[in-house]
Parts: structure tokens; sequence; C-alpha cells
């Protein structure tokens, strides 16, 4: 359990959550209970199978107190809340900002921002790390030009020069992605980023983390009641989860590039996981996704501190935490949306 900006995160997957008194109960299959007072509680995220009481949620309903049932990987699966709530005040609100050009072009320079620093991060980390076993000069003159690149997403002025830097700077990231594959170079040679489809290995591996990251990060935008399909830089299309996609921009690089990274140079995975198809494009097969899925929920239970909130939580709630301070700074509670600025 984790309890941060008055949101309680239930992380184990056989608690049950019960209602005691004026307190929420968490329920341990060992028998062991925990008691957190419903008092000052605004949300609580249950990633748990067993579920929870009707009475319990029945009070938080009454309390104005959202409930949000998710699976034990982070699906979203419904959320319960009170008649009168409903998060509607704040959807309200992210749709007037979705009307405002000035006000989506605050919040997306943030996340770009966020981007832009992690991948810069990512090869900065390579060349203090592996400085001999990389063309270091190469790598330092492309984070330059990332920074530079921080340095100018303040000057745009609309979206669409924002749009044209962050995908200079992605291009320049790209260029020397190569140089971050440290083993397996003959099977995993990175020229350049395919996407529809795929067509190398680790293209494969990008493609696949990005869509499970996506799908974290739309159910963590409805469990604080935020629609997922109302984007700030992503135009809106029917079906298309368009904040999601703005919102998974600054977790890319480290949630997904540095995964797929670790498991090519420390030999997790090999060729023998992907499968070729007759158009040239490249797939994961079922041995492939195996080991992904494993390691993405391995490194979503390993524990970091949140480098704004100066706490500690696991990775998988990264998102979680993005998402309510998102909707703090919708709420007019944040001056800015604080975007994920890993060290």
């Amino acid at each position: 359990m984790k309890k941060l900006l008055n949101t309680l995160f239930v992380l184990t997957e056989d608690a049950y959550l019960s209602l005691e008194n004026q307190n929420a109960v968490v329920n341990f299959e060992d028998g062991t209970r925990k008691l957190f007072p419903l008092i000052g509680l605004e949300e609580i995220l249950s990633f748990s199978y067993k579920g929870a009481s009707p009475a319990l949620i029945g009070e938080c309903a009454r309390r104005d107190i959202s409930f949000v049932m998710l699976t034990p990987r982070g699906r979203f699966l419904a959320q319960a809340a009170g008649r009168t709530q409903g998060n509607v005040l704040l959807r309200k609100e992210q749709y007037r900002i979705a009307e405002s050009g000035e006000r989506k072009l605050a919040i997306a320079r943030n996340m770009i921002i966020g981007k832009l620093y992690n991948s810069r991060w990512s090869l900065e980390r390579s060349i203090r790390d592996h400085g001999l076993r990389i063309e270091t000069e190469k790598v330092k003159t492309a984070s330059e030009r990332i920074l530079s690149a921080i340095h100018q997403i303040g000057q745009a002025s609309d979206l669409d020069s924002l749009r044209g830097i962050e995908g200079e700077a992605a291009a320049v990231y790209f260029s020397v992605f190569n140089e971050l594959i440290l083993n397996q170079k003959e099977d995993f040679t990175f020229a350049d980023r395919s996407r529809r489809p795929p067509m190398d290995r680790m293209n494969a591996m990008l493609s696949f983390g990005y869509a499970i990251l996506r799908n974290d990060c739309a159910s963590a935008l409805e469990s604080v009641g935020l629609d997922p399909y109302v984007g700030v830089m992503h135009g809106d299309r029917p079906g298309r989860e368009s904040l999601a996609l703005d919102f998974m921009e600054e977790l890319r690089p480290v949630m997904v590039d540095r995964m797929a990274l670790t498991l090519v140079n420390n030999r997790m995975i090999d060729r023998k996981s992907f499968d070729c198809q007759e158009d040239g494009s490249v797939l994961l097969n079922d041995k492939g996704r195996k080991i992904f899925l494993s390691f993405w929920q391995e490194r979503k239970r390993s524990e970091i501190t949140h480098p704004f909130l100066k706490e500690k939580m696991q990775w998988g709630l990264v998102p979680y935490i993005q998402s309510l301070l998102l909707t703090r700074y919708i709420r007019g509670d944040l001056d800015s949306y604080p975007p994920f600025l890993w060290k």
C-alpha cells in the first residue's frame, strides 16, 4: 500500500478491502490487516483481484471518495463515485483547456520537456557507464543538440512549432540509439525508427512496449477522472486515446527504451523471440511477448524516488502519480503541470 497525494494505492493482488467504522481496511491473506482513515482521502485505487465490500464502496460514494478498480497489471475496470461527483467539473475544465490553444500549449510544452530531458538523460547515462564501448563524441553531440531543443521549447508559439522541435529532437535521439546497443549487435542493429510495421527486432520491442505504456497511461487517466480521448498535442480522432498518447511521451525513454536495451544488452532476449513476416516486418512471437511482459511487470514493481514528490514508490505507479499531478494543475492547485524528469 502507498498513500500519495491523498490517494490510497492498494497494490497487493490478494488483498480484500472492507469498512470498519470510519476506516478503509486492507485485509491480507495471512490474516493481517491495515486501517486507513477515510477522512482526508480523495481516492482509492485498488489493483487487487479480490475487490472490496459494498459497504466500503458505498461509504466512499457517500463521502465523494472515488473508488477505482484495476487489474493487478493496471488495466482500468470500473470506477465508483457519488451521485453528484463523477469528476464532471474536472472533465468540463479539461474540455475547456482542449478548446484553448494557449492552455493546451502550456501543458504540451512541459510534457515534451519531460520527453527530451529523459531522452538526453538516457544518452548521458550511456556515456557515463559505457564510455569505452560506444562512440562517445557522437552520442555527446546528440545529447547537446537535444539540450538545445529543450531550450527552444519555451519559444514555441504554437503546437505546430512545438511538434517540429520535438520531431527534430526525436530524430537526433534515434540517430544514435544503435550506439546504446552493446551486445547482440548483429541481431539487434537499429537504423531508424520504423513503426507501422516495425522492420527490425529492436523496433518490434519498442512498438510493443509503447502499446503497453499507452494502455497503462489511459487507465491512469481514467482512474483520476480525465478523458483519455481528449488530447493537448495529439489531435482528436474517433477511437484514438489522444491524451494517453500525449501523456506517455515523457515516459517512453525511461520506461520502454531503457527496458528494451536492458533485455538485449543483458541477453535476456534473443533473435528466437521474434518472427519475420513476408513483408519484411518483424514482430515479437509468443516467447518474446512472454519475456517482455514478465520483465515489464518486474520493472513496474521496482522502487524509485519520484523526482517531484521526493517520495518512494513503485515504477508502475508513475503514470498514476503523473495523472494526479495533471488533475491538480487542471483544478488550479498547481501553477503548471510538473513532468516526470528522471535522474
